[in-house]
């Protein structure tokens, strides 16, 4: 709920006693320490690193949340959500593999789909919120 909190309304959180600053830093710090395991295993896997093998991985990422239910702005989604959304993502991206989509005109389909995602996120904020 720390995390929600201060992934929402940092100000809010404060006034109801989250240490947002703390929280913060801890989710970097974790953040750090599970892309420290991913890295080892991905040197224990390959035997090497290359520093090219994570192009565009943060893009699949967001748009994976964003396909889950995550919003932009923060403070809604749902671990769930982001585990849907990636498993979305994957079949896609594996089935437009198989049909044979040329590898550039994946890129633009993650684009295209990410555009989709912000427009659908901002309509269900604007129900959630009731803003107009």
């Amino acid at each position: 709920n720390w995390i929600y909190a201060s992934g929402g309304d940092a100000q809010a959180a404060k006034h109801i006693g989250v240490p947002v600053n703390r929280v913060k830093i801890l989710m970097f710090v974790f953040t750090a320490f599970c892309a420290t395991v991913f890295a080892t295993t991905q040197v224990m896997e390959f035997g090497s690193a290359s520093a090219d093998r994570g192009v565009l991985k943060e893009f699949e990422a967001i748009i994976s949340v964003v396909i889950g239910g995550a919003l932009l702005t923060g403070g809604y989604g749902s671990v769930i959500g982001a585990a849907l959304g990636a498993v979305i993502f994957g079949v896609v991206q594996q089935g437009l593999f198989f049909i044979g989509v040329e590898s550039s005109l994946f890129r633009v389909f993650l684009g295209v789909l990410l555009l989709l995602a912000v427009i659908l996120n901002t309509h269900v904020r604007k129900l959630i919120t009731g803003a107009k």
